[in-house]
């Protein structure tokens, strides 16, 4: 990979919470890459990791937790050691943030004008005059009519999907390198949530962003990202181009994914799971963690599995991979 190209590069990241309980490793031995303007899908169930590996990216975790080890690469630099004054010229300038829920984003008394102004003034030493013409430009870029009335509004006189999009546009007001967006269209309609995914994706291709685009749906990430990644139990299991890991899933779990969208499923049968259920990340068992779930798990799986790199780009972490299925 250039690294010319690669706009982040997190390296071994372990993200852990240190509980009273024990330590929950959230984030073990996470790796991966994102270029420039590229959609990058991270993909797993609820609890797997993958909104505290976004987190550790933006620097947002709290005590309890803290990255324990590994390397986050912003364009080449370490963002791991950032004081508090280097987070505050990165987050919502070079890096920003879609969140799941747009009412937890959006100050609720004040307008949307003042939100998108000051979003703006934080990072740049403009007038608000050009400030508020970028936020209307922003506004008519995610398909809000009406922009200068809209800018005037409140966010409860939004609806969920205007909400979101604008939500969207504040993350592309200041034309960051990186944005992490955290399942932000799970609670949308399915044609909003089209729509959303479309102006998400023309963004990107004309600005050269790169995104990670966080979810636990393989149909949204199916249409939208160039590459997926595949987390379980605070690991990546597997990763490789869109088409090559929905066509020819390699990981058991991934396999089992695919598998359990319901359009694949015949009229009048039942609907395919997994058996069993994700793991505590307090009490991870040995070997690998999918092993008490998994059809192929023989003794072979009591040890902690390797990543493998079958070809370039294409990696899982199995000890019995699907190659020939």
């Amino acid at each position: 990979m250039n690294d010319e190209a690669v706009t982040l590069k997190v390296e071994n990241l372990h993200t852990s919470f240190f509980t009273k309980a024990g330590v929950v490793k959230a984030v073990n031995d996470v790796s991966f890459a994102v270029r420039k303007g590229e959609i990058l899908g991270l993909v797993g169930e609820s609890g797997c990791g993958k909104t505290v590996t976004g987190f550790s990216i933006l620097g947002l975790i709290d005590p309890p937790g803290r990255i324990a080890s590994g390397r986050i690469l912003f364009q080449g630099r370490d963002l791991v050691s950032n004081s508090a004054k280097e987070w505050r010229t990165i987050r919502g300038s070079r890096i920003a943030m879609i969140f799941q829920d747009p009412m937890m984003t959006l100050n609720p008394v004040l307008r949307i004008d003042t939100q998108m102004i000051e979003a703006i003034l934080a990072h740049e030493k403009i007038s608000r005059d050009a400030a508020r013409q970028r936020a209307r430009d922003a506004l008519s870029q995610v398909g809000i009519a009406s922009a200068d009335e809209r800018l005037r509004a409140y966010p409860h006189q939004f609806s969920g999907g205007m909400r979101q999009r604008v939500a969207i546009a504040i993350a592309f007001l200041n034309k960051p390198d990186l944005i992490i967006a955290d399942e932000p269209t799970t609670a949308l309609d399915v044609t909003i949530q089209g729509q959303i995914l479309h102006e998400a994706q023309s963004l990107c291709c004309v600005s050269g962003t790169a995104v990670i685009w966080i979810t636990h749906d393989l149909t949204v990430v199916a249409g939208l990202a160039n590459r997926i990644c595949v987390m379980y139990a605070g690991r990546i299991v597997e990763q490789g181009g869109t088409d090559d890991v929905l066509d020819h899933p390699l990981h058991h779990y991934t396999h089992g994914l695919i598998g359990s969208v319901p359009s694949r499923n015949q009229r009048g049968k039942p609907l395919f799971q997994i058996p069993g259920m994700t793991p505590s990340l307090l009490n991870v068992p040995p070997g690998c963690a999918f092993r008490e779930r998994c059809p192929r798990a023989d003794k072979e799986c009591m040890q902690t599995p390797e990543l493998k790199i079958l070809s370039p780009g294409r990696e899982v972490r199995c000890v019995h991979p699907l190659i020939n299925v």
